[in-house]
């Protein structure tokens, strides 16, 4: 691709670093690390409007250091995702998700979200079209993630919820909201549980989840930090665990474990990361899905029971 059109695609649908950072509230390590996660992500997005070509997106995208790269595979999904709304043809998405992509299946389901939010798609009619009953449901994760991150005012200042979507839908949508507000609270524990608190109670167990997402794979924070997590979630600590270990899962399969999401499993599941993934291996086998129990519904069911009768960090993390 030449020069020239590298420059027009990025000009048209480009995400500026200030755009991408305006939620920064300072210079401390969280926040540097915050920003560095996002800025990650925005770099895999526009290596795909540089060359969608996997055979040279690829080793672009493994230029990232480890830690983020994940972020960078999210990005990619999200320009492919975007391309595929404007570009008839094969899905760029689902052979990525079948191919390179799959190591980084958690992240690059976000990253068809955030595309599907940012072009201001539905995601229901894309997710149907996905093989894994309960993966794609991260889909609307990413959605909702995108939301909270761009549109705080609207979507987390007014707490407001796309009309469009269904009821479990709504659900997975302030699971990426919750994600959203780690981010933008600069992962301050404080500042995330006033800000959850201010939303119908109905809607708190989601939106801590979505923490405990955030908490797990995103890290950036010390062991105090996640305590006062823990305390601030209150009853809600069930669903910060099933969060956390869930990326756990995520970032064994990509191979990119992190010191963080070890600490997190350990404080916040009560077991090791590498446990922690075990129970989630578990909760995928002969899962379900009907329209009255999504699979992912389900498989965070299943998880949360597991991890509510597993033994202690002190018997498993050691």
């Amino acid at each position: 691709m030449s020069l020239s059109l590298r420059r027009v695609r990025r000009a048209v649908m480009g995400v500026s670093d200030a755009e991408a950072t305006a939620f920064s509230r300072g210079d401390t390590p969280t926040w540097k690390h915050l920003e560095t996660a996002v800025r990650s992500a925005v770099g895999g997005y526009h290596e795909v409007l540089d060359g969608s070509h996997f055979e040279d997106l690829i080793p672009r995208l493994d230029r990232t250091p480890l830690e983020f790269r994940g972020y960078a595979y999210e990005g990619a999904a999200m320009g492919l995702t975007g391309l595929d709304c404007f570009l008839p043809g094969r899905s760029r998405l689902q052979a990525y998700l079948a191919g390179p992509g799959s190591p980084h299946i958690y992240m690059a389901h976000i990253g068809a979200g955030e595309a599907l939010a940012r072009l201001r798609r539905k995601p229901e009619p894309l997710m149907r079209r996905l093989a894994d009953p309960a993966l794609r449901w991260l889909v609307m994760d990413g959605y909702g993630f995108h939301e909270g991150f761009f549109k705080q005012r609207r979507f987390v200042e007014r707490q407001q919820v796309p009309v469009h979507l269904s009821a479990f839908a709504r659900r997975v949508f302030d699971q990426g909201i919750g994600r959203s507000i780690w981010f933008t609270s600069g992962a301050d524990a404080d500042r995330i549980s006033r800000a959850i608190a201010a939303f119908p109670a109905h809607r708190h167990a989601d939106l801590w989840l979505g923490i405990g997402v955030a908490c797990g794979y995103v890290g950036g924070v010390d062991r105090a930090t996640i305590e006062a997590l823990r305390a601030a979630a209150g009853r809600h600590t069930s669903q910060v665990a099933v969060g956390t270990a869930f990326v756990a899962k995520g970032r064994l399969r990509a191979g990119n474990p992190i010191p963080d999401t070890e600490l997190a499993c350990q404080v916040l599941c009560g077991i090791s990361g590498q446990a922690a993934a075990r129970l989630v291996d578990e909760a995928f086998e002969d899962l379900p899905d009907t329209p009255s129990a999504p699979a992912y519904d389900t498989l965070q069911r299943r998880l949360a029971t597991s991890l509510a009768a597993s033994p202690s960090a002190a018997g498993d993390a050691s």
